[in-house]
């Protein structure tokens, strides 16, 4: 039983940490509420497109997101709720302080 808790402590340590870069955190929120492009993504953060899908890269790794093929584009968005409930209970919680 320790070593599985020290599997998913070790498991929680790495989420956070992905959360914990900006870059990667307003990835999370672009996408929360509608599906984007890498093309899109970059834009609205004035980042070029090999920096972005570095980024996604790390978060589709984490599970973190899933994307869809449309076409000729690939289109991302959060995984699941757990992760946009993470991320706005932490703005919540903020924005109390």
């Amino acid at each position: 039983m320790v070593k599985n808790m020290t599997s998913k402590i070790e498991d929680t340590c790495e989420f956070f940490k992905l959360l914990g870069d900006p870059t990667r955190l307003k990835i999370l929120l672009l996408i929360e509420k509608e599906s984007l492009c890498v093309n899109e993504i970059a834009d609205k953060l004035g980042m070029t497109k090999y920096a972005v899908s570095h980024q996604l890269a790390l978060l589709r790794k984490a599970r973190l997101i899933r994307n869809e093929k449309k076409g000729k584009e690939v289109f991302y968005t959060i995984a699941d709720d757990h992760i946009e409930i993470v991320v706005n209970t932490a703005f919540e919680h903020v924005s109390e302080l």
